[in-house]
């Protein structure tokens, strides 16, 4: 299931799990892991469909080069992922960031997508959405005591509802690297996803959505991201705008915030979607 490949300069890392068709290549949020998937997985996505899942460039086990954080830079890694896996067009998503990608390639390589499937992303985020998603990045560069330390920190985030369970601690687990003396901290580092974060921000989608033609299933988290009247990172309007922008679109609610609807039962609800959108006809 652990794969490493070289393309566009640098060594990626993925996860492939086995599956029937279509192939689904997943691409995780801004300071996440291919682990992130973890919990729709556990919850059937496979093997009902194949799953390629990647630590995008920065994070993960994947090459973490001092700069070349664009979108531009990042799309050409997965498409020379895709190459690798010498398929014709595949169902591509995202998480957050990675749904932002999704969107940037199917914009400017349509012939390599045949659907689209985004998570709990909009072409305009809350526009407080830096404020609302430091906590999640406040892990970035911080040292604990040791990698149960740092489990132990992680379990407690408010923005995790109360929720963990084996999903969640796979996912931090591959989000965490012990040094040398014992201590641990979060892999990727904190200049280069603020970096991403300011190329993604900065991309012209209200410009971009209206060139994607393909089918495009925009599942959005309703919940807050933090302790109770923290607002959506995405909110409602944006979402509901996104997929009124997009020529092919649907929108589905699912339960839970934006990192907790990837896990425990609200996975499920993930998946059905998902299941749904893949088993209709192309329009």
């Amino acid at each position: 299931m652990e794969r490493f490949i070289e393309v566009n300069g640098i060594r990626l890392h993925y996860l492939d799990h086995p599956g029937g068709a279509p192939l689904l290549v997943l691409m995780h949020g801004l300071s996440a892991n291919a682990h992130c998937f973890d919990g729709l997985v556990e919850a059937g996505l496979s093997p009902r469909f194949r799953v390629v899942s990647v630590d995008l460039r920065g994070r993960g086990l994947s090459d973490k080069p001092p700069s070349g954080y664009s979108m531009a830079e990042h799309a050409r890694d997965i498409l020379g992922l895709l190459d690798a896996l010498g398929t014709g067009p595949v169902v591509l998503g995202g998480h957050s960031f990675g749904g932002l990608l999704s969107f940037y390639i199917a914009a400017h390589w349509p012939e390599r997508v045949s659907r689209l499937l985004i998570l709990d992303a909009a072409g305009a985020m809350h526009p407080r959405v830096r404020e609302l998603i430091q906590p999640s990045l406040d892990r970035l560069g911080k040292v604990l005591p040791s990698v149960d330390a740092y489990l132990a920190a992680m379990k407690q985030a408010p923005y995790l509802e109360g929720m963990w369970n084996a999903g969640l601690e796979a996912y931090y687990r591959a989000d965490v690297k012990e040094n040398p003396d014992g201590t641990a901290q979060a892999r990727s580092s904190p200049q280069a996803l603020a970096e991403a974060v300011e190329n993604a921000l900065g991309e012209p989608w209200p410009e971009l959505l209206p060139r994607i033609r393909q089918p495009t299933l925009l599942l959005h988290a309703p919940n807050g991201f933090g302790v109770a009247g923290t607002p959506p990172v995405v909110p409602r309007e944006q979402a509901l705008e996104t997929v009124r922008t997009l020529p092919n679109g649907r929108y589905v609610e699912v339960p839970g915030n934006h990192y907790t609807m990837l896990f425990g039962g609200n996975a499920s609800a993930v998946v059905q979607a998902i299941t749904e959108q893949l088993m209709a006809p192309n329009p």
